[in-house]
């Protein structure tokens, strides 16, 4: 398949309040279902990222010194105006991402959860306080903003992965600079202007688009002070690496495998269900992608395959804007020929293709980057299917016989980003979620992403940095504490020098 363009516009940047288009270098932004692209992004140059941190730090000191309780309004407002226009939004994503509708209505609903508990950061704002500390000696803490804070998101979530890092940041009194994803911006753009609409003043949400010389430059400006990223696990090391060399606060969410546990004794149909749409959802663009599954005992594993093959052969693949789809196109040729490779891959290694997406043509799309679903059976760790992020519709069956070998090779793999277990044994399952060297676990839940009031992070190489996304996280990375310790002396009351260490017995 050969590219086509027909450009006709130009998706710029967001500063200060206003459109800023920089043309000296672009990009062509693709539709995955026809592989015809119709618009373009403008690169960010040094100059226009350092404008972009300019605006942010000198809208910093008067967004700081707006009460809490104004800065979360204005949330409460965005909230109001993303439901609004939620349509919209998805219809965006869609167009450059290529998921389907109800999936990307899916993405905007759990963003705008983010946004929901950013407009809660006055209670999470208030701080510790302890009277008496010490005779007539108080003592508190507060949260204090850092000031310009950056954010550089994937192309897999592009409305959501943006909302659960900038909103928190704002209402904890930080002001911001964007660097989304070039393949897929329009949806992050239209939701900088609703932010506007929403009360926020100029300056505090900057977005531009860009490539390596726009993240270098927010990596090394040093009035950037915090950075939160998501993406690949080698990038994410570079990232968490040169950032901490520059002094910044670097928070950065990499790679996944995510094993997902079938027991014997497991309700089959209901679990090839949820690993249906943990597998191909989104076409498996998701680090929470199911793209294993360790089969305990022969019967389970025959049965498994037996289910996803029947259930596999009713799905579904098409353009994104037809919600009779189960799955869309993957989001560009580039990755479209990197996928297919992992299939062949597999192939090579002598894993069984049981099920056979290579080859899949959509009518009337025949140049989109479609992909069809594909199963292995018999998939063992060394392969470059077990070990990799695929990042695609493509699922692998691995033969255990028990529990614990199940979990050996789970805690051996370099990523622990999340993990389940489909079983009707309570013990199991408990054994399972307090041994699993992995961040997010689900039981009979295929896709344990938490909620917006819970923190979101793997461990091992799937998480650089101490803390994870959003929830109660978000406020402790995007503040800083101060601890002041207080006495005023009673009036007329000299003390004298004191040299042993302070003691509040």
């Amino acid at each position: 398949m050969k590219n086509e363009k027909n450009v006709t516009a130009t998706i710029g940047h967001f500063i200060d309040g206003r459109h800023v288009l920089d043309t000296a270098r672009t990009q062509p932004v693709f539709d995955p279902a026809t592989g015809l692209s119709h618009k373009s992004v403008a690169l960010a140059s040094k100059a226009t990222v350092e404008q972009a941190i300019a605006s942010a730090q000198a809208a910093f000191p008067a967004w700081r010194n707006t009460p809490p309780l104004k800065r979360a309004r204005v949330m409460s407002r965005l909230k109001i105006l993303l439901e609004e226009n939620a349509d919209q939004i998805a219809a965006l994503i869609t167009a450059e991402h290529g998921k389907v509708l109800s999936d990307a209505h899916g993405e905007v609903q759990r963003g705008i959860e983010n946004v929901e508990y950013a407009s809660y950061a006055p209670e999470l704002l208030k701080g510790e306080h302890s009277r008496n500390v010490g005779p007539s000696i108080d003592t508190w803490s507060e949260f204090q903003a850092l000031g310009v804070c950056a954010g550089i998101t994937p192309f897999n979530f592009p409305a959501m992965v943006p909302l659960w890092m900038w909103p928190m940041a704002v209402a904890c009194g930080n002001t911001f600079v964007l660097k989304p994803s070039e393949r897929d911006p329009s949806s992050v753009l239209r939701i900088a202007e609703l932010a506007l609409q929403a009360g926020l003043p100029p300056g505090v949400l900057n977005v531009v688009n860009g490539d390596k010389e726009a993240v270098d430059t927010l990596l090394t400006d040093p009035r950037v002070k915090a950075v939160s990223f998501v993406g690949s696990t080698p990038i994410a090391a570079s990232i968490y690496a040169t950032g901490c060399a520059h002094g910044k606060r670097v928070q950065a969410l990499g790679g996944a495998k995510n094993h997902a546990i079938v027991m014997s004794d497991a309700d089959i149909d209901n679990a090839v269900s949820a690993l249906m749409g943990a597998a191909f959802g989104s076409c498996g663009e998701r680090c929470m992608a199911i793209p294993l599954v360790l089969a305990v005992g022969d019967v389970a594993a025959d049965a498994v395959i037996a289910g996803l093959k029947a259930e596999m052969a009713q799905m579904r693949v098409g353009p994104g804007t037809n919600n009779a789809n189960h799955m869309g196109p993957l989001v560009t040729q580039q990755h479209f020929e990197k996928v297919k490779g992992y299939v062949d891959q597999g192939v090579a290694e002598g894993a069984t293709l049981v099920v056979d997406g290579r080859g899949l043509q959509v009518a009337g799309h025949e140049k989109g980057y479609f992909l069809g679903a594909c199963l292995f059976d018999n998939v063992k760790p060394g392969m470059r299917i077990y070990q990799e992020e695929i990042f695609g519709p493509v699922l692998g069956v691995v033969r255990v016989k028990t529990l614990q070998e199940a979990m050996d090779l789970i805690d051996a793999h370099e990523y622990g980003n999340g993990t389940c277990i489909f079983t009707r044994d309570g013990e199991a399952a408990r054994y399972f979620s307090d041994h699993i060297e992995v961040g997010m676990v689900g039981i009979n839940v295929p896709l344990p992403v938490p909620v917006a009031y819970h923190s979101f992070g793997g461990w091992k190489r799937s998480l650089f940095g101490d803390l994870g996304a959003y929830g109660p996280d978000a406020m402790r990375f995007y503040t800083k504490r101060k601890t002041i310790t207080q006495r005023w002396p009673s009036a007329g009351v000299r003390e004298g020098a004191v040299f042993n260490f302070p003691s509040h017995r």
